[in-house]
């Protein structure tokens, strides 16, 4: 089950976002059946803003609470790294369908406004009998006011949590402000929706949502997320790799770490204002020596100041782990392929692998060939990680770029004849591994339940 799992991890975001759409879609009907009767471009127009409004709302509160970074979902989707793949695609999609939401709303006013439709004429207010209905509807000024301004603002926030160029520090400062938002848009959702959803199923559905995203709301703007996952720590010791524009940091933590398997990641905070980065956790847990280790490469504006700005001595908070790339698969033969800085893992592993090999130094070696490409050179670095592998008896292939060109799926089944018997984990550059991917599926190979990939993008 656990292979299944972590194969099909693509398809179960698939199927858990295509899955909320058509179910909120189908109970929408359910509770909605005169939407298939409209008439005329302003019915049409009513049942589009209820439908799109939905859906939008329902993709919202979906990607609040994913934000969290709850661990009941986490197996079942192969990880956090996959869980904010999810958490991505609700947020694309909430931003389209608010856009489609409002457009339906403004087009037709625009339309009126140029002479091309007609003025409805406005008929006597309908009075409610019900007191919680009148309620509601002598609400929906505000409503629609507050929406509006609560849909330009998403609009802006999203924009920039999907634009790579905004660097991360404003992306961590504006993001949680998407919570604010998204409270406005549940008072705009409770207020304008059509007052007999609340008694179907679809009402059901909407409430726990809508109270799940709120709850998740109030936790982000506190900012107490995953906060019993924290764990204090310091920096014991630095070592920086100035070829590959790296440094190595080990941390030893305070009590509560509940230990790690190779592969993990943790969020790392030792700057307050830039918050939480995600890095992939570099060495084998030991619960009689407390320490973790990182190594990160400078790749941004935050990372590019480690060197520094992190001191021997300073305190950080470190949260986790997090992931699903733990090596775990039954295979008798495995095959690692780390591009650039995804080498991290692999470091994590063969420092277990070393550790267990010392612990049962009878016991079978498992048979790993390790491809690392890199395109910088750091000699001290690439002796350090030449002799974890051979301390884990694992089969080093480095490769860099400008003396011995690009790592391809050719060469690795050059070099590990028996590469059909074997599972093969890869963490790097998003479109190395497609095309790894997609070169091993050409030849046969079970890419659906033997390609383990990381997606390290938090945003």
């Amino acid at each position: 089950m656990r292979n299944w799992r972590k194969g099909f991890a693509v398809t179960h975001i698939k199927l858990a976002f295509w899955g909320l759409l058509v179910l909120l879609s189908l109970l929408w009907l359910a509770a909605d059946p005169a939407a298939f009767g409209a008439r005329g471009l302003l019915a049409t127009r009513d049942m589009m803003m209820q439908y799109s409004g939905v859906l939008a709302i329902g993709c919202m509160s979906v990607a609040m609470v994913l934000a969290l970074r709850p661990r009941w979902p986490e197996r079942w989707l192969g990880g956090l790294d996959k869980m904010y793949r999810l958490h991505k695609w609700l947020g694309i999609s909430a931003l389209i369908l608010a856009v489609a939401h409002w457009l339906w709303s403004e087009a037709p006013k625009w339309a009126i406004g140029l002479g091309l439709l007609e003025r409805p004429e406005r008929g006597e207010r309908h009075a409610f009998g019900n007191p919680v209905a009148q309620f509601l509807a002598d609400l929906r000024g505000p409503a629609e006011g507050l929406g509006e301004w609560a849909f330009y603002v998403s609009v802006l926030l999203i924009a920039v949590a999907l634009i790579p160029r905004i660097s991360y520090r404003w992306f961590f400062k504006t993001h949680r402000f998407l919570a604010v938002a998204y409270l406005l848009l549940v008072f705009h959702t409770v207020v304008l929706a059509k007052f007999h959803y609340w008694a179907s199923p679809l009402g059901v559905v909407l409430s726990v949502l809508l109270i799940a995203g709120t709850y998740a709301s109030l936790v982000v703007l506190f900012r107490r997320v995953a906060v019993g996952r924290r764990v204090t720590g310091t920096i014991v010791d630095l070592m920086h790799f100035p070829g590959v524009r790296s440094i190595e940091s080990r941390i030893r933590l305070q009590p509560g770490w509940p230990g790690h398997q190779p592969g993990q990641f943790a969020f790392v905070t030792s700057d307050a204002q830039e918050g939480a980065h995600p890095y992939t956790i570099a060495s084998a847990w030991d619960p009689d020596n407390p320490d973790i280790t990182f190594i990160v490469k400078g790749l941004g504006d935050h990372t590019s100041r480690l060197a520094e700005t992190l001191k021997i001595g300073q305190e950080v908070a470190v949260e986790g782990p997090y992931g699903c790339f733990t090596f775990e698969d039954g295979a008798p033969r495995q095959i690692w392929v780390g591009g650039g800085i995804g080498i991290t893992p692999f470091v994590s592993r063969m420092k277990h692998l070393a550790q267990a090999r010392q612990d049962r130094p009878d016991a079978p070696p498992q048979v790993v060939d390790l491809f690392h490409t890199t395109a910088d050179l750091d000699e001290v670095a690439l002796a350090r990680l030449a002799a974890d592998a051979a301390q884990a008896d694992v089969r080093l292939h480095i490769l860099v770029d400008a003396k011995d060109g690009i790592l391809n799926g050719a060469r690795i089944r050059e070099q590990v004849p028996d590469w059909r018997d074997a599972s093969l984990w890869f963490c790097g550059p998003v479109g190395f591994g497609d095309a790894l991917r997609s070169d091993f599926a050409a030849h046969g190979f079970d890419t659906r339940s033997r390609f383990h990939q990381e997606l390290f993008s938090m945003r």
